[in-house]
């Protein structure tokens, strides 16, 4: 499967900075603080989630390969998208990161994401995280096994048993909506990555690994019995197919409704 979105992520994972965006209101610290919309913030973080959380984490706060967006120098200080905005459309080619031809709406909708982010993080102390389990767990049950498909991947007596019962509620739907791209399986236990890579040479032969390295110009990557590989890029060739194991995580992202989400964090709470 090729993903523009997967490739953009990936390519994210290999720059010193990453897909940071312009803000569209002026911080004035010494007046009230910016307020955002909230439909450009929320637009603002399935883009990001989809297209720079493996990089920079599903919150931005830093990832396998990308820094803190939250505590960037270039995010805080940038007024109107005036430093940021430029970076996200010329890219950093002698640092790997290329160009991303965002829409001036797509730049303004994470950068209201980001700033947002800033915001809420300097007025944690004051956040009170409301109770989040109004959802019905019969519905939920139906949802997890019917129309969101949840049971293709998961197993509610395999890897989501107890789940409840390890994971407060508000953690259980932060792991719905933005799980985390690395994690441990296996016997014995040993570090995966969501992603994976393919390149077939013209001659049929292909290597599937770990990604190192993906740009325009080359792709590398690891297999795993530990041999390295690494292919000057010219066009298509050789072909490339990236590989994102919770592709299905980020394709509901556009499909969830609210009372899908409440209904299936509902039912999760259930698993103890």
């Amino acid at each position: 499967m090729t993903c523009r979105v997967s490739r953009i992520a990936l390519a994210l994972l290999f720059t010193g900075t990453g897909a940071v965006s312009a803000q569209t209101t002026t911080n004035d610290s010494k007046g009230p603080p910016p307020k955002y919309d909230p439909a450009s913030v929320e637009r603002g973080k399935t883009t990001f989630v989809g297209a720079c959380g493996f990089c920079h984490g599903s919150s931005a706060k830093g990832g396998e390969k990308g820094p803190d967006l939250l505590r960037s120098v270039l995010v805080l200080d940038d007024e109107n998208g005036k430093t940021i905005g430029p970076v996200i459309l010329r890219g950093r080619p002698d640092k790997g990161m290329p160009r991303f031809p965002f829409t001036p709406q797509q730049i303004a909708d994470i950068a209201n994401f980001l700033h947002n982010s800033i915001k809420n993080a300097i007025d944690r102390d004051n956040y009170k995280i409301l109770n989040i389990v109004t959802g019905d767990p019969k519905a939920g049950s139906a949802y997890f096994n019917g129309a969101g498909h949840c049971g293709s991947c998961h197993s509610v007596t395999g890897d989501l048993k107890g789940i409840g019962a390890r994971y407060e509620p508000v953690a259980l739907q932060d792991k719905i909506l933005q799980p985390n791209y690395s994690w441990t399986e296996g016997t014995p236990p040993h570090p995966v990555i969501a992603f994976s890579v393919t390149v077939t040479l013209p001659s049929g032969e292909s290597f599937t690994g770990t990604p190192v390295h993906y740009d325009d110009f080359n792709v590398a990557l690891r297999e795993p019995n530990g041999a390295y590989h690494s292919f000057k890029r010219t066009k298509d060739v050789p072909r490339v197919e990236i590989h994102n194991r919770l592709q299905a995580h980020v394709d509901m992202l556009s499909r969830y409704t609210d009372a899908d989400i409440h209904n299936l964090t509902a039912y999760l709470v259930t698993l103890k």
